[in-house]
């Protein structure tokens, strides 16, 4: 069997190998005080408490009402293929430090931002910078640091900001700038690796097998 012809078969049998845009599973903000902030993501079948604490106090939380501050391309401009829900955010003033937590470990965390203005941010993980661009109130940029755990806003920055691993808790600092919001999303929950099925197994050994004697 040609190589192409297997490299088809495989792709056409396992699309999700191949797919490159990410579905997010975005936090449906519930309940909130001056520093507090609870939500749940829907992941699958299964529900995830959210849970948001801040050193300083928040500019306001929307809870699926208001203004829809999440309209414009930066958030769907990169791999993220659906923007946060309408009037869902948390928005941030006085700088401080931000912690989420989860009830149960999830993979890659996306955060969406609304106008960080000339804000300083340190995340306490590495970051990439997946999409931005033009957003509720203009466009801008972010500049990362040297060891890609922050950035610089720069402009009206709106965007997507990609945490890639497992967790079960993330946390940031920001500086003060009014006002600058948030929202955050995940694509998975976190699972222990999975043996692949024997059809799997079978097709990819296979294609192994070939392209070891092709480059013989």
């Amino acid at each position: 069997m040609k190589l192409y012809k297997l490299i088809a078969i495989v792709g056409l049998s396992f699309p999700s190998l191949f797919a490159s845009a990410t579905m997010i599973n975005w936090v449906d903000w519930q309940s909130s005080t001056a520093n507090t902030a609870t939500g749940e993501l829907l992941v699958g079948s299964e529900t995830v408490a959210v849970n948001v604490s801040s050193t300083s106090s928040f500019a306001f939380v929307q809870t699926g009402t208001g203004t829809d501050f999440w309209t414009g391309s930066a958030y769907t401009n990169g791999t993220v293929d659906n923007a946060p829900p309408a009037s869902e955010l948390i928005a941030l003033n006085p700088g401080g430090t931000v912690t989420i937590s989860f009830d149960q470990p999830i993979t890659n965390v996306f955060f969406a931002i609304n106008s960080w203005n000339n804000n300083t941010v340190t995340f306490d993980t590495p970051i990439v910078v997946d999409s931005s661009g033009a957003g509720y109130w203009g466009s801008g940029s972010a500049d990362l640091n040297a060891d890609s755990t922050g950035f610089q806003g720069v402009g009206e920055l709106h965007g997507i900001i990609l945490a890639e691993g497992d967790f079960s808790s993330i946390s940031f600092s920001h500086t003060s700038e009014n006002w600058h919001g948030f929202t955050l999303g995940v694509e998975a929950l976190s699972t222990p690796p999975s043996v692949p099925a024997p059809a799997t197994a079978v097709l990819l050994t296979a294609l192994f097998v070939l392209m070891r004697r092709r480059n013989r």
